[in-house]
């Protein structure tokens, strides 16, 4: 049987390396914005604001969410592999 764990004691180990991501997240904004030209029609842009607003909801899927937004869509023409 899987161990219950602390939610106080997971947030304790995590949270320097959760704060350590978002703000690399948050420099690379700032990169972008301070760089000539605009990215806005690229469509990479838009799957990181659809994913950061998954980050802001609850819930135990989140992970899942994101890797789906950044995932292609089945397509069932692709080739089986062999």
């Amino acid at each position: 049987m899987p161990q219950s764990r602390n939610a106080s004691a997971v947030f304790g180990r995590d949270f320097l390396e959760m704060r350590s991501r978002i703000l690399e997240l948050a420099a690379s904004l700032d990169r972008l914005e301070l760089a000539e030209g605009s990215p806005l029609d690229d469509p990479r842009l838009d799957q990181l604001r659809q994913a950061i607003e998954v980050l802001l909801k609850p819930g135990t899927s989140r992970a899942e969410s994101v890797q789906q937004i950044f995932s292609l869509k089945y397509d069932p023409s692709w080739p089986r592999p062999r």
